[in-house]
């Protein structure tokens, strides 16, 4: 029967075996798996990737992630705020590079507006005189009428004598009244009397007592003044014709959106009456006022010939291609940091060799983004783990920083 104690014994002895190999496990220090290739030498701290501004004196394991610390080492010979990375391990992390180009922006805005009337295209009809409408031909607003169509009949004594005196001059037989002839008609054309109506009144001889006013223009009757009966006065307006022929398009455009519309930009427009189809139009201007409420500027757009399909007050969605633009250096938009403070892009210095480059922007469209300052044509920029690079670029520039400031400090402090 074996005896207990060198059994107990083995037991504790196995135990401890365990608990030692588990705690090498745990506590032992990993090979870093840090992006970046240092020079050799000893680390001058260990940090974590996630919290960069702690350092540690010691590798080991995280306190804030699972995850092991990364040691951080002096940067030999390399610029502030550059850092260098290993070939191999850049194509394990899949950074991707994309040369800045110099091009224009292709730029598109999709705006929504409503249809109106060319306020261009406006005749207002109205009497010379005063007199009596007889007999309104056109009896309702909205009505669509052609050029030289009747509108109202008018009763005016002040037309009849006018034809009277111009038909005695003609009937008379005295030498010279040529000049007074031709002034009596003159007479009738600023009364309002059209060419065919004197022609008429010559060709029977006898003034008319009634005279029938004509649209000037095709188009819509959008307003109707008077009644069969009224009395109107001289140059009182009766109706207001808008021609159909154009049509303008009041485009709401985001104020921020405003510099990419300028006036002779090509528009698409389509609207839902008609599905599928595309009325062509330019930008003609905008108008200078904001909307306080909705934060948009009026685009008046127009539309040449829509073949009187499109009717006022239709809702309309556009889509304004701009004018040519400037030439600029174009980077892919992914390739921009935003800090909110500054914009940053990641800069392939060569030979492995990364740099974090402040820069301004313009503006940003169909993945491409303007960059005005700090990048020039032909720089690679970083696509893809450019966020890691970025904060090892900003520990190394800091470091910079505080090396300068200690050296400046000791000069400072020497007798």
């Amino acid at each position: 029967m074996p005896r207990p104690i060198p059994i107990l014994a083995a037991v504790l002895a196995f135990l401890l075996g365990i608990a030692a190999t588990l705690s090498w496990l745990h506590y032992r220090p990993a090979t870093p798996a840090s992006p970046v290739s240092t020079s050799a030498g000893k680390p001058l701290y260990w940090y974590d990737p996630m919290v960069p501004d702690k350092h540690f004196d010691a590798p080991g394991k995280s306190p804030f992630m699972d995850m092991q610390l990364v040691p951080k080492y002096a940067n030999s010979g390399g610029a502030p705020g550059t850092v260098a990375i290993a070939p191999g391990l850049a194509q394990n992390l899949g950074i991707r590079t994309a040369p800045a180009e110099r091009g224009r922006l292709q730029t598109t805005l999709r705006a929504t507006g409503t249809i109106a009337f060319d306020e261009r295209a406006v005749s207002v009809v109205q009497s010379r005189v005063a007199g009596i409408v007889e007999q309104l031909h056109v009896r309702a607003a909205m009505t669509e009428v052609a050029a030289g169509q009747p509108l109202l009949t008018v009763l005016a004594p002040d037309w009849t004598a006018a034809q009277e005196e111009y038909l005695a001059l003609r009937r008379a037989r005295t030498p010279g009244l040529d000049p007074l002839r031709a002034a009596a008609r003159q007479r009738l054309v600023l009364l309002g009397i059209g060419d065919a109506q004197i022609g008429a009144i010559e060709r029977s001889g006898r003034a008319q007592t009634r005279i029938t006013l004509t649209a000037t223009r095709a188009g819509v009757v959008t307003e109707l003044n008077v009644r069969d009966g009224a009395t109107i006065a001289a140059g009182m307006p009766l109706m207001r014709i808008n021609g159909i022929d154009d049509v303008w398009i009041n485009a709401a455009i985001p104020e921020a959106q405003r510099s990419r519309v300028t006036a002779g930009a090509a528009v698409k427009a389509q609207v839902p009456a008609f599905p599928g189809e595309t009325f062509d139009g330019t930008v003609e201007t905008l108008l200078p006022e904001v909307d306080a409420t909705t934060r948009t500027q009026t685009a008046r757009i127009v539309l040449k010939k829509p073949r009187h399909r499109l009717a006022a007050g239709m809702y309309a969605s556009v889509e304004i291609v701009p004018t040519t633009r400037a030439e600029n250096v174009l980077v892919p938009s992914e390739a921009v940091i935003a800090t909110g403070l500054r914009n940053v892009v990641i800069v392939d210095a060569g030979n492995g060799h990364f740099r974090a480059q402040e820069v301004r922007l313009g503006d940003e469209a169909n993945g491409k983004t303007v960059v005005l300052e700090g990048v020039h044509d032909g720089d690679k920029v970083v696509l893809s783990g450019q966020f890691l690079i970025d904060s090892e670029a900003s520990l190394t520039g800091a470091l910079a920083r505080l090396e300068s400031s200690g050296d400046a400090a000791s000069d400072g402090a020497k007798p």
